[in-house]
């Protein structure tokens, strides 16, 4: 058996249900004291993060990801037990073997062969690994980057591991995320019998025609690297039950999905203007998920595209769709920004999986990586 088989293995038999890291991270400590690194735990209340680093000088190659992951639902409907991996038809079953404990083991073996293969490489070698990316990211990465910007310890290239592949490994990279912002909105009524509704007043009817003009608006064009801004009602809530009560109040939950071509703070003030317009009584609660970030052509971007190509024979795609990532807290730091890892097909389902060939794969991509940046 491979080691990265071998360690991915060990890792997605540790239930590291977010918060927890089940040892984890010592497991990886153990691996990267062995190749010369200095670790140092960071416990921020019930998360444990690792900022792992060989090399005092720049410039700083990170290699960042989590060992938490998500709840494996009824654990009677996997073919196979969650955590316990398992070999089949030459993928490797388990929770976390796509999302991220495959793209881990990659990490750490791609970079024993790399130190061990270039011992006076230049710059230094960083982990930033977290036990809080699959649940709140309160006391994860952001926390993690807080302390090495007050002490002005600078990371200049960063591989984020996660799945970003879409039928074969490397064939997607994810240069950037749209940004991310939440409001849970309140629409206040008048709470009656449906047969006397002059004596009431209906939330869901005051609200539904700023609602709809919300759903219609063009938030702005998006541009090379992003679609268009999307508004999406994730939630909504009225009424007691009951079919004869006008609710009282409406709960309604919405997301932006942002470019670069607008703020947080302009998605606020358009939408605030159009609540105001149509003279509805509510409250909003807005919550900041992440701003955009975008990695352009540089030296990261070059590096990556080169190796995947020289190990998978394929051009690779620069994407920047789907959901948040913890990315969005590294780049704003002035760091390059990338994600690389194996195919999505599987994360977050019932009998997750990865292929074992893909995994040798996104080893030897990530070895190539290190040696066009650090050799």
């Amino acid at each position: 058996m491979s080691e990265v088989i071998a360690l991915a293995k060990a890792l997605i038999n540790r239930k590291s249900v977010t918060p927890e890291d089940a040892g984890c991270q010592l497991m990886m400590q153990q691996w990267l004291s062995a190749a010369g690194f200095t670790n140092e735990t960071m416990v921020f209340d019930d998360t444990t993060n690792l900022w792992a680093r060989k090399g005092t000088a720049g410039p700083v190659f990170c290699f960042a990801g989590h060992t938490d992951v998500v709840p494996s639902g009824p654990e009677a409907d996997w073919q196979t037990p969650p955590f316990e991996a398992t070999e089949k038809e030459g993928f490797l079953h388990g929770r976390g073997a796509a999302d991220m404990k495959g793209s881990l083991a990659a990490m750490l073996t791609a970079t024993t062969r790399f130190v061990a293969d270039y011992p006076d490489h230049k710059g230094s070698i960083a982990f930033l690994i977290t036990s809080d990316e699959e649940g709140p990211f309160i006391n994860g990465t952001t926390r993690v980057i807080d302390t090495l910007e007050a002490r002005n310890e600078k990371i200049d290239w960063c591989i984020v591991g996660e799945p970003s592949s879409t039928s074969s490994i490397g064939d997607v990279v994810k240069n950037g995320r749209r940004g991310s912002l939440t409001a849970d909105i309140t629409f206040k009524g008048i709470q009656g019998h449906v047969a006397y509704p002059h004596l009431a007043k209906n939330p869901v009817h005051a609200a539904t025609p700023a609602l709809a003009e919300l759903a219609q608006t063009h938030w702005d064009n998006g541009n090379a690297y992003f679609p268009p801004t999307s508004f999406q009602i994730s939630n909504i809530h009225a009424g007691t039950g009951a079919g004869n009560v006008i609710p009282g109040a409406l709960q309604v939950c919405c997301n932006f999905r942002f470019s670069t071509e607008v703020t947080d703070q302009q998605l606020i003030t358009r939408t605030e203007a159009i609540l105001q317009t149509h003279e509805l009584d509510y409250e909003v609660k807005w919550t900041f998920n992440g701003q955009p970030f975008l990695t352009d052509a540089g030296e990261l971007v070059t590096a990556t595209q080169s190796a995947i190509n020289q190990v998978t024979g394929r051009a690779t795609e620069l994407s920047t769709a789907g959901g948040t990532s913890d990315g969005r807290f590294i780049a704003p730091t002035g760091a390059q920004v990338v994600e690389l890892g194996p195919v999505n097909a599987t994360i977050h389902k019932v009998d997750e999986k990865v292929r074992m060939s893909d995994l040798q794969a996104l080893e030897d991509i990530y070895y190539q990586i290190l040696v066009r940046l650090l050799a």
